[in-house]
């Protein structure tokens, strides 16, 4: 071994023994004059403290952090002078370790490169009236120089280590409220020429983190682990603080932080990041009052989420908040819905309004590009807002198109059925938010079908190739270019309803519908179902997908009114065929009013008044009718005789005119009820024949058998009639004809029951034609002599007799 090697090794032996026993020396220095040094530490610290600070006990440690110093202090407490008043104890650490620089030492200065806290308790409370206990320490560090020799560099620590340590920063005033249970934290320092640097390990429990405590804690009970680097800028009086990853429960979060000093309050603003974390652990990282509002909706993947706080620690109120999160292909469970394939881009902010206070009332939720699929639906919504979380309102543009077919989602299988077509949904919406669930909303915009096939079962109506549009103006409801083909039936419409929107929610039953209806033909046949009573469907439970909102437009409509103006070429119904038919009808919750009506018919017209009420089966109507100048065969073949079996449409020839007021019960398959009708009957008859009618040519085999009675010619005939159930009600009337002339009167049951009285002259009017002085035609009528007849019913059989009570 080179000998200059020998001798480097020696001098470095001889400096490492020499510093050993300097070591040695000073830690036995400071065990055998414990109370000196204790006494020289105490004065440092108390040149900045304004309180009490007590070192219960002082202990040397050889060779930790050697060839530091340390010194182990036990029991260290440090309170300000108004503890007696408020009860908070700034520090309180049964172990305070303190690694002190060797030289300093000599130099009768303190310079400290580590400290250890274990066991400890810090408290920084500031009550409401802004005083806190930090008043502990002297805000005048200028001091004056004794002593020459005293050391003009500042303290710099180096390390620092907390085990087991509470913190709480508890500003009362501020309604600022932040505790942590320090399990682990240990760092070093730098000190480059802009200030100082920082490089620590942190596990706490976050207790408490309320920007404001009277909205409740973010991050609360949560456990934090991470890796942090802090740094210092003295001329800006700025902090950084940076954690890649600080990890939140199960979660790692991206941190920044910055702190502004330089001016009083301190300012901060913290930025939070995480790439994957779920929806319902990311809502219990907020408030109280923020995450009630979260935790109703739920996202069944992670998202990615970045956070905003900034604030003061000197102020109240809120901190300003604003928070980002974006999903892609995700399921989304929303108040009594669920959202499949979802994707969109939120925003959450404090500050929907600049000039306004911060809080939950100028609060703004933003779902920017949001789309998905609502029970088979497929939608957008370029962006959804939710304003105001104290009384919130929903607002949006929510446009989707999709097969008819899909629709059917929405109804059970008992209400309706879509099949063929499409649809298409452009509106813009508002709405209050009740409990979490849009509620009442206001509507612009429209719906648009196109061809589709619909099989309306409460009604048991089947439309095809059915195209319509329903437009949302301003308060009122326009539904236009209607198209509706049941059957043979093709309807076009236009409705619409003024102030839909202010009585839809509240009182549907003032809802007026008013519909223009034409069509080029229709058969009633084939809309019976809007005869009977609405056929309602079970009550089905709730379930998550309820399409509630299809169901209060249908309910609605069906309690509101319709008021119908029909133009209709050619109108069918069994038998019955009307050209140019025009109508007015008013729906109501029990029934069909009819005003108006007027229509062509067997080459003259009719028109009607009346009413329908619904029921279970059996509707009851009533109707005013005038006919004028019909083809009677024609009108009782397509009225199906009227419901009588002994006088047809065959046994009639001319022309009807009538006045009826006629009640009655209808089938909801359009018969009419047997026995239900009642009413009067005023007509005239023109050139009628009444041809092969059984009564009366069973009257001529006895009385006349040598005229022809089976083609009697009736010139004219006034009659008025009355209708109870089964019987007609024949006022006397006198009927003048070809081949008899005769008076009239008596009941004509349909079933039995029937009693008439014929009185009948015997002479032959057969040239009572040629007479034109109808005064001379009226005394000839029964001149002569008078047969008096009865024709009644016994036993079910007809007896026709002589009518012995004639008078």
């Amino acid at each position: 071994m080179p000998n200059w090697l020998k001798t480097s090794l020696k001098i470095l032996a001889g400096l490492a023994l020499l510093l050993v026993l300097v070591v040695v020396g000073l830690s036995l220095y400071i065990t055998f004059n414990k109370a000196k040094v204790l006494k020289m530490v105490n004065e440092q610290l108390a040149k900045s403290v304004d309180g009490t600070l007590v070192i219960g006990d002082m202990q040397p440690r050889f060779f930790k952090g050697f060839p530091d110093v340390s010194l182990s202090l036990k029991n260290v407490t440090i309170r300000d002078k108004q503890f007696a008043r408020h009860k908070h104890t700034l520090l309180d650490a049964k172990e305070f370790d303190v690694s002190i620089n060797t030289a300093a030492l000599f130099r009768g200065t303190i310079d400290v490169n580590h400290i250890e806290i274990s066991n400890a308790a810090i408290d920084l409370y500031t009550d409401t009236s802004g005083y806190s206990n930090t008043a502990v320490f002297k805000k005048d560090n200028k001091k004056v120089k004794d002593n020459k020799s005293e050391s003009s560099s500042s303290t710099q620590l180096k390390k620092f280590t907390l085990n087991n340590v509470g913190f709480t920063l508890n500003d009362e005033k501020a309604h600022k409220l932040f505790s942590f249970g320090v399990n682990d934290l240990r760092g070093h320092m730098t000190y480059p020429d802009t200030g100082w640097r920082a490089d620590f390990h942190l596990d706490v429990m976050a207790k408490s983190m309320a920007f404001n405590s009277l909205r409740g804690s973010f991050i609360k009970n949560k456990h934090l682990v991470g890796d942090f680097v802090a740094g210092y800028n003295e001329d800006k009086g700025r902090i950084n603080i940076k954690a890649t990853p600080l990890n939140i429960g199960d979660d790692p979060f991206n941190i920044n932080a910055v702190f502004e000093t330089a001016k009083a309050p301190t300012s901060f603003t913290i930025y939070v990041a995480a790439d994957k974390i779920l929806w319902r652990n990311a809502g219990a990282l907020l408030a109280p009052n923020i995450n009630k509002a979260l935790k109703r909706f739920d996202l069944a993947k992670p998202i990615a989420v970045t956070a905003s706080i900034s604030g003061s620690f000197g102020g109240g109120g809120d901190p300003l908040l604003y928070v980002t999160a974006k999903t892609r292909n995700n399921k989304l469970t929303i108040p009594g819905s669920i959202i499949d394939n979802c994707n969109f881009d939120g925003i959450f902010t404090n500050s929907y309004i600049k000039s306004q206070p911060l809080g939950d009332e100028n609060s703004v939720i933003k779902l920017i590009g949001l789309t998905g699929t609502y029970n088979h639906l497929p939608f957008k919504v370029d962006t959804g807002t939710i304003v105001n979380l104290v009384k919130p309102i929903a607002t949006g543009n929510f446009k989707s198109t999709f097969p008819a077919a899909d629709l059917n989602y929405f109804f059970d299988d008992n209400e309706a059925k879509f099949s063929n077509g499409w649809a298409d949904i452009n509106l813009n919406y508002r709405a209050d938010v009740v409990d979490y669930e849009i509620n009442k909303p206001k509507v612009q915009g429209a719906i648009h079908f196109r061809e589709a096939d619909i099989d309306y079962f409460p009604r048991g109506i089947k439309l095809k190739k059915t195209s319509f549009s329903i437009n949302f103006v301003k308060d009122d409801l326009i539904l236009s270019n209607i198209r509706l083909q049941s059957g043979r039936s093709v309807v076009t419409m236009n409705g619409r309803v003024n102030n839909f929107l202010n009585v839809y929610y509240d009182a549907p039953e003032k809802i007026l519908l008013t519909w223009q209806i034409k069509s080029p033909q229709l058969y009633l046949g084939e809309f019976l179902g809007f005869l009977g009573a609405r056929k309602a469907a079970p009550a089905k439970p709730a379930t998550a997908n309820s399409p509630n909102i299809v169901r209060q437009l249908s309910n609605a409509l069906e309690r509101g009114k319709a008021e119908m103006h029909l133009e209709v070429d050619n109108l069918h119904y069994n038998k019955f065929l009307a050209t140019n038919t025009r109508a007015d009808l008013l729906t109501t919750e029990d029934g069909i009013i009819l005003k108006n009506v007027s229509l062509q018919h067997a080459g003259g017209s009719l028109n009607i008044n009346g009413r329908i009420t619904q029921g279970k089966g059996l509707n009851n109507f009533g109707i005013n009718t005038v006919v004028s100048n019909v083809n009677m065969r024609e009108f009782f073949y397509a009225f199906d005789n009227f419901g009588l079996k002994d006088f047809t449409y065959e046994n009639l020839k001319g022309y009807l005119s009538a006045r009826a007021k006629i009640t009655g019960g209808i089938t909801n398959a359009g018969s009419i009820v047997p026995r239900s009708i009642n009413g009067n009957i005023d007509l005239n008859l023109k050139n009628a024949a009444l041809l092969n009618f059984k009564p009366i040519t069973g009257v001529g085999k006895f009385a006349f058998p040598f005229r022809d009675l089976k083609n009697i010619m009736i010139p004219s005939l006034d009659a008025h009639f009355d209708l109870k159930g089964d019987n007609i009600i024949i006022h006397p009337l006198e009927l003048s004809s070809s081949v008899i002339n005769m008076d009239v009167a008596g009941v004509y049951g349909l079933n039995n029951g029937t009693d008439i009285a014929l009185d009948v002259p015997l002479r032959n009017p057969e040239k009572d034609a040629e007479i034109t002085d109808q005064a001379e035609l009226k005394k000839r009528r029964f001149k002569g002599i008078v047969v008096h007849i009865r024709a009644h019913e016994e036993g079910g059989k007809m007896k026709i007799g002589w009518n012995k009570n004639h008078k």
